[in-house]
C-alpha cells in the first residue's frame, strides 16, 4: 500500500480558503461574459454523446487562428460553461477560442475523453483556418498534452497545424491517481494509467510545449509539471517549464483574461 496520502496530494480545494464558493463564482462570471455582447456560438455538437459539445468565442475580425481551451475538474466534474471568460485574452488578440467539454467519469474512461477532445479539436479546425494552439488546465492539461504524444489521436492534417501546447497545472503521470478515492470513479488501472500519461510516452516530433504551474500549488502539481519538462527535454523536443509566483491552482488561470499577460502570450504565441 502507498505510504503517501495521495488524496491530500491532489486536494486543491481543501488547501485554498473559500474555495467551496468558486464553482458558483466561475459559472456566474462566465455567464455574464457570454451576455456582454461578445459573439459566442454555443453548444456546437462534435459527437453523439450528450456532453460532446463545444462553444466558440469569436474575435472582432477574421481569426488569426484557432485557440482551444480544455477545462479541468479531475475528469469527474465541471463543463465548458464555467470558463467562457477565460477566452478573452486570446480573443482580444484576434484568435477564435473553442471551449469543448467531454463525457465525465464514470460514464467514460480517460482514454475515451482523450479521443473526444481530439474530435472536438478536429471539428473546430474545420471551422477556423490557420494555426492551432492548445491549452488545458489540470485534467485539461493532461488532455491537451496527449494531443502531441507520438500516438496522438489527431489526424495528421490537424496535428500539422498545432503550433504549441500550454499545459497549465497539468497532470502528466496518472499512476498516483490509482491510489486515490477518485479512482472509484476514474477506474484507472496500471495499463490505462501508463497509456494515458504523457510523461511516460514519447512526444510527437512536432511537439512544442510549455508546462506552467503556480508556485503556491500543491507540491504534486509542481512535481507533475517538472516531470513532463524533464522527461520530454531529454527526448529533444521544445519544452519550457514555468513556475509562476505564488499562484494556487485556481488563481493561476486568471491572467488568461488579460490580453497582454505572460500566460496569454504563451497561449497564443505573442512575442515580447
Amino acid at each position: 500500500m502507498p505510504k503517501r496520502d495521495w488524496d491530500d496530494a491532489f486536494a486543491n480545494m481543501a488547501h485554498v480558503e473559500g474555495s467551496e464558493k468558486l464553482p458558483t463564482f466561475w459559472a456566474d462570471r462566465a455567464a455574464a461574459y457570454r451576455a456582454s455582447g461578445v459573439r459566442v456560438d454555443e453548444d456546437i455538437r462534435y459527437g453523439p454523446a450528450e456532453r460532446e459539445l463545444m462553444d466558440i468565442v469569436w474575435p472582432d475580425g477574421a481569426p488569426k487562428g484557432l485557440a482551444v481551451f480544455v477545462h479541468g475538474g479531475f475528469w469527474i466534474r465541471m463543463d465548458k460553461s464555467h470558463w467562457t471568460d477565460l477566452a478573452e485574452g486570446a480573443r482580444a488578440n484576434g484568435w477564435a477560442v473553442a471551449l469543448p467539454q467531454y463525457t465525465l467519469a464514470p460514464e467514460a474512461r480517460i482514454s475515451q475523453m482523450t479521443r473526444q477532445v481530439a474530435s472536438a479539436i478536429a471539428l473546430a479546425a474545420d471551422k477556423v483556418d490557420g494555426p492551432i494552439r492548445l491549452a488545458g488546465h489540470s485534467a485539461g492539461g493532461h488532455l491537451v498534452s496527449r494531443m502531441v504524444c507520438v500516438d496522438s489521436p489527431l489526424l495528421t492534417p490537424v496535428l500539422d497545424r498545432v503550433e504549441h501546447v500550454l499545459s497549465l497545472s497539468g497532470l502528466h503521470d496518472l499512476r498516483p491517481l490509482m491510489w486515490t478515492a477518485m479512482n472509484d470513479l476514474l477506474k484507472l488501472d496500471e495499463e490505462e494509467a501508463c497509456a494515458e500519461s504523457a510523461a511516460l510516452l514519447r512526444p510527437h516530433e512536432r511537439a512544442n510545449v510549455t508546462a506552467w504551474v503556480g508556485g503556491g500549488e500543491r507540491p504534486e502539481f509542481i512535481r507533475q509539471t517538472k516531470l513532463l519538462a524533464m522527461i520530454w527535454d531529454g527526448l529533444d523536443v521544445p519544452i519550457r517549464e514555468v513556475i509562476e509566483g505564488d499562484h494556487n491552482h485556481f488563481t493561476v488561470l486568471e491572467s488568461l483574461k488579460d490580453a497582454n499577460s505572460p500566460l496569454t502570450r504563451a497561449f497564443v504565441g505573442l512575442n515580447g
